[in-house]
């Protein structure tokens, strides 16, 4: 069965130049960009019951540009003044360089990894192991805490924001032939909200990028066509293209 329809469960790109768009035009493919989950902010008496006070750590942790709104939307909310003092460590430079948003960036301690993994910033971490860590998390994180408990990391998590079902109304037409996934948290919002998938996939290609969310297809019991990084596939775009290569050619 030929593919007609993609969907991308991503916010659609900022750019005109996005690979998803060359990939459309190449394969005479609709492809649309709708997101199965949404964040949403914990509100400041949902994070006061966790019972942190901000104040009291002198640097904190950001693997994610949406941990740092949440950070200082909520500091604001609670009137929480962070001090010029506090250090920031941050698992990419993007990461860091979006910090500016809400601070003078050449006049604070700022420390960043390459690749956004955790693993990296330890050097810097141990090196400031005298600082009172606040690790800036959502309520679905994966294990990467260990990695600070094995370096024994002074921190504590704070879950600042949450990762939610963005449910589809019953007048959105789900008329796709492939569905791409980022995230364990969008296979279970597609169950959430198509039930029926618990059944069988049938024809609905299924692709995901990462190795979590391949074992959250394969937990749900669905089908899993397509699948990044692989060593000739670094990144989804790249897996898709190979499967549109195969697959198109051999359906006409």
């Amino acid at each position: 069965m030929k593919v007609k329809k993609i969907l991308v469960s991503q916010p659609k790109p900022a750019s005109d130049k996005s690979p998803y768009y060359d990939i459309a035009e190449r394969y005479g493919v609709e492809v649309v960009f709708r997101p199965f989950i949404k964040v949403e902010g914990l509100s400041a008496r949902e994070f006061r019951q966790q019972k942190i006070n901000i104040a009291d750590y002198t640097a904190i942790i950001f693997t994610a540009r949406t941990a740092i709104d949440h950070f200082f939307r909520l500091c604001e909310e609670m009137r929480v003044s962070i001090p010029d003092t506090m250090k920031y460590f941050c698992t990419t430079e993007a990461i860091a360089l979006y910090l500016q948003k809400y601070i003078v960036y050449r006049k604070r301690k700022i420390f960043h990894g390459l690749t956004g993994k955790l693993d990296e910033l330890i050097p810097f971490l141990t090196k400031h192991n005298k600082e009172k860590f606040l690790f800036a998390i959502s309520d679905v994180h994966n294990g990467a805490p260990n990695v600070l408990d094995q370096h024994g990391i002074n921190y504590t998590k704070a879950v600042m924001y949450r990762t939610v079902s963005n449910d589809f109304s019953p007048e959105e037409k789900f008329d796709y032939d492939m569905l791409l996934f980022f995230s364990p948290a969008g296979i279970d919002a597609l169950l959430k909200n198509f039930p029926e998938f618990k059944e069988g996939q049938g024809d609905v290609r299924i692709g995901c990028l990462g190795t979590a969310t391949a074992k959250a297809v394969t937990d749900a019991g669905l089908r899993l066509d397509l699948e990044a990084p692989t060593p000739k596939a670094p990144s989804i775009t790249a897996a898709l293209d190979l499967f549109l290569k195969e697959h198109q050619t051999a359906a006409e």
